[in-house]
């Protein structure tokens, strides 16, 4: 019995991993491309997308 919930642990885990990494690869694809410029207490900041 403590095999089958360790599989179900696993698969769980596995399910979970999966899901986080599709949701962070959707939301680097859907990032608008171009220019980020930023003005903060350390100056201008300029950064290509």
């Amino acid at each position: 019995m403590a095999r089958s919930n360790n599989l179900y642990f696993i698969i769980g885990a596995l399910f979970v991993v999966v899901i986080g990494l599709g949701f962070y690869v959707y939301h680097e694809e859907t990032k608008p491309k171009g220019v980020d410029i930023s003005i903060g207490q350390n100056g201008v900041k300029v950064q290509e997308n």
